[in-house]
């Protein structure tokens, strides 16, 4: 869904406008904001899975059944999580990953929260110019196509260090369900089968990589038998040795000798040096509601609790779900949320976020007053990130018995990333550091941009959109959401929780109610197919607004709990052909 910032003239007056959004003291003439009642409870769960003890969500049912079956043997919600992880790296090869990163959210059963940071960090040959050509021109193919394109991957040592902390099943028991699936092999399912169909075209300049995911180049239909020896061994090397079953010895070996062979510039040295880390989640209230969700390198925390700080001043109950005044008051609120997450956010070891200016509610106030509540407020070129964040990554969400509850959203960056396995490794590598800005000054008309806290520096985690979510209320837990879809993620969590407590849907018709995403530029609001009628997109279009009908957004595998019965309710999204809630 990526599109282009649209090329136009745009006004000095626009930019001067555009600018003082920024300004805690900015004064545009707003019109009267209504007042807004407190949300009542939301309500019990129709549709999706039930179940009374524990429940897994992911985007691959065989995955999801690895988790739960964690439950069931006494394992708790990190260790489920641990174990789908692992398993997605194998069922789910688009996104599931070993060779890439993510987040992970915590909530423990008496209300404490933390997050695990397992972004992938640039290695130390990294320098803010290494996307340029000879001639110094920026060059998209090698910040996005090469193996400079490949960050320091994440997702094992996150892992380990969830388990290390938090974990109570031994490490083995979480990381053989995964081993086994893949040396015993799976039946590939529908979804599996048309996504490796699409993407070997893209992997036959690796061998390692047709070898890994096709038969002799063919690709595999649905419901044939798949077998992946090479990844097996790796992950029997991350079972026996932990963190340094990947991080050292043959496996680091492996992806060093495919980074040379490729002209990359990870070294085992920087695989050694990786590390994950435990940061505080970002924390703030929505009309009675705690959210809790990932701090930068994740931008995603940061704007969701802005763009619902907006929203709490505005009914929008009372203005109808999906009607014109409602998708024009969250596009708004998505805008300014987007700008500021373009000017400030990015890892917190290179640069200083005003973080408790934009999670502050008086600040939301000052943005509110800047929302006309009929007209769409134009957007700049030269105040937005580029636009190349992946669509392709996967979230899935735990609840156990005890009612810890796990969101994690990980990702390889571009589906399959990199689309290189490395050889005798069996795994794909990612191309995260396309989420590193191209080039420092770089600012034109297309929505590159070069500011400082996204530029790519040794050692440094590139920005994300992913916002791995836990909402709560009086101390209870109430719902683990999360999805998948680049700079979509944002807004697709934004809904979901907005379908919850406003409107007061059940889990699995909040998770399947159409969906629609603004980021500042391009200043295009992008609408799901079918999503909004003829005479909503015309209401729209007046207000000012290029919209624009495109594909699915994002797939938000999400779990509700029930306040009366506390059975865990697993709602799939079935915008994503093999996905599966699994409880017990």
């Amino acid at each position: 869904m990526s599109t282009r910032p649209l090329r136009r003239a745009i006004p000095l007056f626009v930019r001067a406008l555009s600018a003082a959004v920024l300004a805690v003291g900015a004064c545009a003439t707003p019109k009267a904001t209504p007042t807004v009642p407190v949300s009542s409870e939301v309500v019990p769960a129709k549709g999706g899975v039930s179940a009374a003890h524990g429940m897994v969500v992911s985007a691959s049912t065989i995955a999801s059944t690895a988790g739960r079956d964690v439950l069931a043997a006494g394992g708790n919600a990190i260790d489920a999580a641990i174990a789908t992880g692992f398993a997605l790296a194998v069922t789910y090869p688009t996104a599931g990953n070993i060779g890439g990163g993510g987040f992970m959210v915590i909530r423990m059963p008496d209300g404490r929260a933390t997050t695990i940071d397992f972004r992938e960090m640039a290695p130390q040959a990294a320098t803010p110019e290494m996307f340029t050509d000879s001639t110094g021109a920026y060059s998209a193919t090698r910040h996005h196509r090469s193996h400079l394109a490949v960050g320091v991957p994440g997702t094992v040592a996150g892992f380990a260090l969830a388990h290390e902390k938090y974990g109570k099943l031994s490490w083995k028991q979480l990381v053989d369900p995964a081993t086994r699936l893949a040396a015993d092999g799976f039946d590939v399912p529908t979804g599996l089968a048309a996504s490796l169909a699409g993407a070997l075209p893209r992997m036959n300049a690796y061998p390692a990589s047709t070898a890994a995911y096709s038969k002799n180049g063919a690709p595999y239909a649905a419901g044939e038998h798949f077998r992946q020896p090479d990844l097996a061994q790796t992950l029997r090397r991350i079972r026996d040795g932990g963190r340094d079953g990947f991080y050292r010895g043959e496996t680091a070996r492996l992806i060093a000798a495919e980074m040379r062979r490729g002209g990359g510039v990870m070294t085992e040295s920087d695989l050694a040096r990786y590390k994950a880390k435990e940061r505080a989640a970002v924390r703030g209230t929505y009309r009675g509601y705690d959210v809790i969700s990932m701090p930068p390198p994740s931008s995603g925390g940061v704007a969701i609790v802005e763009m619902l700080n907006i929203l709490e001043g505005f009914d929008l109950t009372a203005a109808g779900h999906n009607s014109p005044q409602y998708v024009h008051l969250v596009t708004e609120a998505m805008r300014r949320a987007f700008l500021d997450r373009a000017r400030f956010l990015g890892d917190p070891a290179f640069s200083n976020a005003p973080m408790d200016r934009l999670l502050s509610k008086s600040y939301a106030a000052t943005l509110r007053k800047t929302i006309s509540l009929d007209r769409a407020m134009p957007s700049a070129p030269a105040q937005i990130a580029d636009d190349h964040e992946s669509l392709e990554t996967t979230h899935f969400s735990v609840v156990d018995a005890s009612g810890m509850a796990v969101s994690v959203t990980y990702t390889l960056e571009a589906g399959y990333g990199l689309a290189a396995v490395v050889g005798g490794a069996g795994f794909l590598l990612n191309n995260q550091m396309g989420d590193f800005n191209g080039k420092p000054g770089l600012t034109d008309s297309t929505g590159l941009i070069g500011t400082a806290p996204n530029i790519a520096q040794p050692g440094k985690r590139m920005l994300s959109s992913m916002t791995p979510s836990i909402i709560a209320r009086d101390g209870k837990l109430v719902a683990v959401v999360g999805s998948p879809g680049g700079r979509t993620i944002i807004n697709t969590v934004l809904q979901v929780v907005l379908n919850l407590i406003d409107f007061r849907m059940s889990m699995q018709d909040a998770v399947n109610a159409p969906r629609f995403h603004h980021q500042w530029l391009p200043n295009v609001l992008m609408v799901e197919r079918s999503g909004l009628p003829p005479a909503t997109i015309a209401r729209l279009q007046a207000m000012g607004h290029e919209v624009r009908v495109g594909g699915q957004q994002g797939t938000a595998h999400s779990i509700f709990v029930d306040a009366k019965s506390g059975h865990r309710i697993g709602a799939a999204d079935p915008r994503d052909k093999d996905a599966g809630a699994i409880g017990y």
